[in-house]
């Protein structure tokens, strides 16, 4: 368990007000979403079929929240992770062309999470997908699609500010982008996450590129599962990556604040070259991968936004669980509650 309680603490909003803007928050910014990347709203899984590989593989080494099926002869289904590769086939199946796309609610559960100010074992997301076009996969049109998203990021802070003067806006007018390699370089004796406290306390708001290939030092700014975003693909300059990180600076907690992580999804060279790379080539078996490989499921963006995370934010709280209902360790509930910090 890991703790960070800021000094002097107080909510910016008293419980009552507080649900009122988080229901505001949760309105207001799917729409404003769907209208700026020509989204529509899909209804989603809370859970999958096991063995098919439509769940995501986050780091690899998560643990999937798993039952059997009682009319199915006892196969097992899993709670999912994320929806990328869930989204994508659900591009292909309702044939949304290029430019639109689709969007939904996205509830999770992560039993191997490590529980602090901002991971809860209850993942709530707006899990987001658009289909694109060959010449559209490239680092421009990933920067448009993730400067677009921070320009609705800018709205839902004005909003917040027109009816709470108190919570004054604090985001940069734009958003800087760093590659992950250029991080390392500039903060060579730093850990991948101290690096993005750093640069996002230099920029306020910041889209790491490239995460998941190997840096030059041998080691991954983060992991990424091999299948959905495409992390090999070279760029100009010598970098590889077609995806990437939102981090803002989140002036509560003094630290980096990854808010959507997103990313132009693998084509089949990248996902054959990273099937390859993870020593998982066997994949390419499986239900999703085989469509993928045979060109059934389209070419696409995406990402997930934490729903959660950006009350969390725009409303200056120091803990998710002020925002969320889940389950904390006892001592983590005892510790807030001492410091002004109530859990749900």
């Amino acid at each position: 368990m890991s703790l960070y309680i800021p000094k002097d603490y107080r909510a910016t909003l008293m419980p009552e007000m507080m649900e009122q803007a988080i229901t505001i928050l949760k309105e207001e910014f799917p729409q404003a979403l769907a209208d700026e990347l020509d989204l529509r709203r899909v209804t989603a899984p809370l859970f999958v079929l096991s063995g098919t590989g439509i769940n995501d593989d986050l780091n690899g080494t998560e643990r999937a929240v798993s039952f059997a099926i009682k009319d199915m002869d006892g196969r097992r289904a899993e709670v999912v992770h994320s929806l990328a590769k869930w989204k994508r086939m659900k591009l292909g199946a309702s044939k949304i062309p290029a430019g639109y796309g689709i969007y939904t609610d996205m509830n999770a559960i992560r039993a191997d999470e490590e529980l602090d100010n901002t991971h809860s074992l209850y993942v709530d997301q707006w899990d987001w997908e658009r289909t694109i076009r060959v010449e559209d996969r490239n680092l421009d049109f990933l920067k448009d699609i993730a400067s677009r998203i921070y320009g609705v990021l800018k709205q839902m802070e004005q909003l917040v500010y027109s009816m709470y003067r108190h919570i004054i806006p604090a985001l940069p007018e734009s958003l800087t982008f760093i590659q992950s390699e250029d991080l390392l370089k500039e903060y060579p004796t730093l850990s991948p996450r101290q690096r993005e406290t750093e640069a996002a306390r230099k920029y306020g708001a910041i889209f790491v590129i490239g995460i998941g290939d190997k840096l030059s030092n041998g080691e991954k700014h983060d992991g990424r599962a091999p299948d959905y975003d495409d992390w090999s693909t070279p760029t100009k300059g010598g970098y590889s990556g077609l995806n990437g990180d939102i981090i803002l600076w989140n002036p509560v907690l003094e630290s980096a604040f990854e808010l959507s992580s997103m990313g132009i999804r693998v084509d089949k060279t990248a996902l054959v070259k990273q099937l390859e790379l993870e020593g998982c080539p066997e994949r390419s078996e499986l239900m999703f991968h085989k469509a993928l490989l045979e060109d059934r499921i389209p070419l696409s963006i995406g990402g997930g936004i934490g729903q959660s995370r950006l009350c969390m934010f725009l409303l200056r709280c120091a803990h998710i669980g002020e925002v969320q209902a889940s389950i904390w360790p006892e001592k983590m509930v005892e510790e807030c509650a001492a410091n002004n910090i109530y859990l749900k």
